[in-house]
């Protein structure tokens, strides 16, 4: 067994392989950070190199933490059946991953989100790490993998628009074939009834 596969090994149980007293250490000290924080290399790296990582310049990873739960609506006193007064279990249209890579891009304008992947998480935060290009920097223009970031603005805004891997599957564009009719060429050309 390789190192990476040994690594994400371990990260398949983390609350199994990593003593519970490092990782509630770890969980306090980024909760005191910043929301987000730009770290020198991953904290996972085999699901680093697996979305797209490489340790070279314009290359940059970003630890950010968002809210847990699903989407807190508050009771409407008007005429309905209890039933139908939607207050728990009512989830966003956007993962909450979605949501880390759009504020991560809105706080790295000049930055586009390649993938993310998670990290931890405790009783009130998700934490995630964020992989961002430069898409201006000549190393990655000349990187065979990543250059395609470079060329031309159809790549601007990435994260806003589903094109990242969370994004993907928030869209449905996991599945393939039957059941899938009306994914494509998105939800919104087939009125929403996709998903």
């Amino acid at each position: 067994m390789g190192v990476h596969q040994h690594v994400r090994s371990l990260w398949k149980t983390p609350k199994a392989s990593l003593p519970p007293r490092y990782r509630r250490d770890r969980m306090a000290g980024w909760r005191r950070e910043p929301v987000f924080q730009r770290i020198e290399r991953p904290t996972r790296i085999d699901a680093a190199r697996r979305v797209g990582y490489k340790a070279k310049q314009g290359v940059v990873v970003v630890r950010t933490r968002v809210r847990r739960g699903g989407l807190r609506k508050s009771k409407v006193h008007m005429k309905r059946k209890p039933s139908k007064s939607g207050i728990k279990k009512i989830t966003m249209g956007k993962s909450i991953q979605r949501m880390a890579e759009e504020r991560v891009n809105r706080r790295y304008p000049n930055l586009e989100v390649l993938n993310s992947y998670w990290v931890g998480e405790d009783g009130k935060n998700k934490f995630y790490e964020v992989i961002m290009l430069d898409p201006a920097h000549p190393v990655i223009k000349s990187d065979k993998q990543l250059g395609w970031v470079s060329s031309g603005n159809s790549h601007r805004g990435r994260a806003y628009r589903g094109k990242t891997s969370a994004g993907k599957r928030g869209r449905g564009l996991r599945n393939k074939g039957k059941g899938a009719e009306k994914l494509r060429p998105s939800l919104k050309a087939n009125k929403n009834r996709g998903k």
